[in-house]
């Protein structure tokens, strides 16, 4: 993880420390504005329509700000879903960035994001043949692979 340079306030010296991750806050600032929301408005939709857990405005403000804040859990993360009309796999992968520092995965078609989503559809007997056809069709990334 990277390390950026901040004021220590009291001695007015540049210290390191870890680089603030923002990634859901920025995505959720960026569609309110996209949607032309104001916070209110967004948050009385921010709620899961399954179990109705609902994010409060003051949770957004938070998040927006960069505040510290209790990492959202999965029912939030559809409340997230439901205000900005997103797909839930966007909400997560920019809550799982900024909170756990795993990054989504990429590709530079975007083919290899479609397939892995799907992956979980798949029975546990169909993914094991499904990784054989792959490793058959493709050489051993490592040496002494198989």
């Amino acid at each position: 993880m990277s390390s950026m340079a901040a004021m220590d306030r009291g001695s007015g010296e540049m210290v390191s420390g870890p680089e603030q991750r923002t990634q859901l806050a920025d995505l959720i600032r960026t569609r309110r504005a996209e949607l032309g929301e104001s916070l209110d408005t967004f948050s009385a939709r921010a709620v899961d329509p399954v179990s109705g857990v609902r994010v409060t405005r003051g949770w957004i403000y938070r998040l927006e700000r960069g505040d510290k804040i209790t990492p959202p859990v999965y029912e939030e993360l559809a409340a997230l879903q439901a205000a900005t009309r997103l797909p839930i796999e966007r909400i997560q992968d920019a809550a799982g960035a900024q909170f756990h520092g795993v990054d989504p995965l990429r590709s530079g078609t975007g083919e290899s994001v479609a397939y892995v989503r799907k992956l979980d559809s798949l029975r546990p007997d169909q993914r094991d043949l499904l990784l054989s056809l792959i490793d058959s069709m493709t050489p051993p990334t490592h040496p002494g692979d198989q």
